[in-house]
């Protein structure tokens, strides 16, 4: 019987003349000044060497597609993003970039320079003083002075390093638009006819219409997101007294799905936390987060972070305020009109560690941003509308409200029979601290970590829980389009007001 003859022989010469063809290319280019790259032959060649070893076939690898933010697919990534791939849109930049780049002028009545660093989440808070220390977790580098008009740029900074990122368009379940809306929107608020508000979202809407990936569902299976309010993007009337813009009644964009901060009651729109200050990198680090506010000692009975309105004589929030400033103490009221306070990360956070109760009446719109500061702060959130919380967050906050907040009717407070300090007194301390700790099991939602967590350190933050349910969305679109279904419940341009009632 003749013996095996020895592999060795037939790679060594292989392995040679490959490395003569190498060489000889590199010559050609040399001699021609060209920057000439090996040839697809090559790489041809090199795998036939490698299958005739190893007798597998290579795994492509899948990244993003925009060019910044790329990761390579390990094998067994491959296997856990089935069902979970999202396509990023390479947008021009006139849709994202362009528009910040004029940082100054994006709000009317101040810049936003100073938040746009750090990828969008604001200058880090220095802890090196006692109190900053105290209130905060110490060293970590994760509390930034992050505004909550940035969540676009938070949320677009995010998906170039998710794992399921493709540049494959057929495997995506979801389409990712990163067009900066909201700024687009509120550098032409003030002073601006309809034409110019209108003007990027016309040219976005017929730059994605004219995409390969648009056709699979004519647009159901794309989102975008916002830093603003749902209001901002459904002006009714071409009138340039009217408010904001009319991009979501575009016909493309009245088939994608918007996530924003607050939702308007339509159902292609979904509400996503505010940016809250704390960005950490690891659960470990959230963990010790959650137990130093379910363990620090809380002075006030219930608080309000706000600002006086002119002329709030039976308002809600002249009536909270003007019961807090006579509680004899058992609340604080800290007032944004009075300097930079509700604007400085610490006293913020201060403030809301040290009460049991956070009061959140309806802001300028249904929601504020403080119900995710004092979450984030372990304090008991106070609603007075379904709309400010309950039927606002729904991927987020418990069903049953009562486990983790406190519900006073509006009306109640306007007409005065309500005393939050005698009303919010009686709760026993049972409640308070079963309370509390749904309020902590919270937080890890309603955050949005630093990008790149992977393994046991991951976290299911707000930024992961967007992306499941928008996934979640589309498949059943999908399923109802395959079985001849009318999509108008899903995609509808009648408002629910029932929705935020």
């Amino acid at each position: 019987m003749m013996k095996p003859v020895p592999r060795l022989w037939v790679v060594i010469p292989v392995t040679f003349v490959f490395c003569l063809f190498v060489l000889f290319q590199l010559q050609i280019s040399n001699l021609f000044g060209k920057n000439l790259q090996i040839t697809h032959q090559v790489n041809n060649f090199f795998i036939s060497i490698a299958s005739s070893s190893h007798q597998q076939t290579p795994n492509p690898t899948r990244f993003a597609n925009e060019s910044d933010g790329n990761r390579a697919k390990q094998p067994e990534e491959e296997e856990t993003c089935a069902g979970r791939y999202i396509y990023m849109h390479n947008i021009p930049s006139i849709f994202n970039d362009d528009i910040i780049q004029d940082c100054k002028t994006l709000i009317k009545w101040f810049t936003m320079c100073p938040f746009m660093v750090n990828s969008g989440l604001g200058s880090q808070v220095s802890l090196s003083d006692n109190k900053t220390a105290r209130v905060l977790t110490s060293k970590t580098g994760s509390w930034y002075a992050t505004n909550q008009f940035l969540l676009a740029v938070i949320f677009r900074e995010r998906m170039k390093h998710y794992e399921c990122l493709t540049n494959d368009s057929s495997l995506a379940s979801a389409f990712y638009v990163p067009y900066y809306a909201g700024f687009d929107v509120s550098r032409h608020l003030w002073g601006y006819n309809t034409t110019v508000r209108d003007e990027l979202g016309i040219k976005l809407a017929k730059w994605l219409r004219e995409r390969p990936e648009w056709r699979k569902m004519n647009g159901r299976d794309h989102f975008f997101v916002t830093g603003r309010i749902g209001w901002d993007f459904r002006r009714g009337l071409d009138d340039d007294s009217a408010w904001g813009s009319k991009l979501m009644l575009l016909p493309e964009f009245s088939n994608m799905t918007m996530l924003s901060i607050e939702t308007t009651a339509w159902t292609n729109e979904f509400a996503v936390p505010y940016p809250t200050y704390f960005h950490p990198k690891s659960l470990s680090e959230v963990r010790r987060w959650q137990r130093k506010v379910k363990s620090v000692k809380r002075r006030y009975l219930y608080s309000f972070v706000g600002a006086p309105r002119p002329n709030m004589d039976g308002s809600i929030r002249g009536e909270i305020i003007k019961q807090c400033l006579a509680s004899h103490g058992r609340c604080k009221f800290l007032d944004c009109n009075k300097g930079q306070d509700c604007d400085n990360p610490v006293k913020v956070m201060e403030v809301f560690q040290r009460s049991v109760f956070c009061l959140q009446p309806r802001g300028d719109s249904y929601t504020r941003r403080s119900i995710f500061d004092s979450i984030l702060a372990g304090c008991i959130p106070v609603f007075f509308h379904p709309g400010s919380g309950y039927n606002q967050y729904m991927w987020y906050f418990p069903k049953d409200y009562k486990k983790y907040s406190v519900y006073i009717p509006e009306k109640g407070m306007k007409d005065g029979t309500v005393s939050l300090r005698s009303l919010l007194g009686r709760i026993d301390w049972g409640s308070i601290v079963r309370m509390r700790n749904e309020v902590v099991k919270i937080i890890p939602k309603i955050i949005y970590t630093k990008p790149g967590l992977v393994g046991p350190e991951k976290i299911e933050d707000a930024f992961e829980i967007a992306v499941d349910r928008v996934i979640e969305r589309v498949a059943m679109v999908k399923r109802m389009m395959e079985e001849g279904k009318y999509l108008q419940s899903e995609y509808s341009q009648t408002r629910d007001l029932k929705k935020l009632e």
